[in-house]
């Protein structure tokens, strides 16, 4: 793969020209930033920066004017090649709490393996309803310890205003949800992003997030992408490794709250 290029393509496609992620989300482009502004229960915050040092901190203090006027927690979302190159300093001094830097790794869907099976006695579901949505949100709650609310009113939203968007899943054991992941498209682009892999504990190290990348796959190579992107935790890193996934940069949230 060429890592240069295919960043390039990535930023241009999913950072500068990005869409929002779903209804009623909208994206602005103010000076040398890029930004998704929703509702309370949307994803708000900036996907795309073109600053230097001159500026950075003027766009950061708009930001945080702007978000708080709206009354929103919002995330700078930073990726390693960002410039100027302390703006994740200027981001600290500002008031921002820097969450765990995760990896972005990009793979070309005809070279991953996509022959991977769940393992014996797990079956994979399909979510298209709200019955679905509620597992993926009760597995993500028992696997990351988080609150899922958001997750549950913007999948559910995604998969009845704009279900070819999403492509979700959730993995049985007999009736039991064990595991959960989504892939989101964005129409007009080369890429295709997985979120959400979670696997609750003790079912761990069985072969089951492997087998939700490889399902997910197909459903892209089916949809037509080429590339599928994800921010990888450390934990997934060695498993997207082995599928054919490769790491081009670091990406570091940011988070603001008013």
């Amino acid at each position: 793969m060429d890592h240069v290029g295919v960043l390039a393509l990535f930023d241009r496609d999913m950072r500068q020209g990005a869409q929002p992620d779903g209804p009623g989300a909208r994206v602005e482009r103010v000076g040398g930033v890029v930004r998704q502004v929703a509702d309370a229960h949307g994803w708000n915050g900036v996907v795309w920066s073109d600053l230097d040092e001159a500026g950075a901190d003027a766009a950061i203090a708009e930001q945080i004017a702007h978000y708080s006027g709206l009354g929103h927690e919002f995330e700078w979302k930073l990726y390693g090649h960002d410039l100027p190159v302390d703006l994740g300093q200027r981001l600290r001094d500002a008031g921002f709490t820097a969450l765990p830097e995760e990896t972005l790794m990009i793979a070309e869907v005809a070279d991953l393996t996509l022959d991977v099976e769940p393992p014996e006695g797990i079956r994979l579901l399909p979510v298209t309803d709200r019955r679905g949505v509620d597992l993926v949100a009760d597995v993500h709650e028992e696997a990351f310890g988080t609150d899922s609310s958001r997750l549950r009113h913007q999948l559910l939203a995604r998969l009845t205003d704009d279900p070819d968007s999403v492509v979700a899943v959730v993995a049985l054991a007999g009736d039991v949800p064990v595991s959960a992941a989504r892939m989101e498209m964005v129409p007009g682009t080369r890429f295709a992003g997985l979120w959400g892999g979670g696997t609750v504990e003790g079912w761990r190290g069985k072969g089951i997030y492997r087998a939700l990348v490889a399902h997910r796959a197909r459903a892209a190579v089916d949809r037509g992408y080429r590339y599928l992107q994800v921010d990888a935790m450390s934990a997934s890193r060695p498993v997207l490794e082995r599928l054919g996934f490769e790491p081009l940069t670091t990406t570091t949230p940011y988070v603001y709250v008013p």
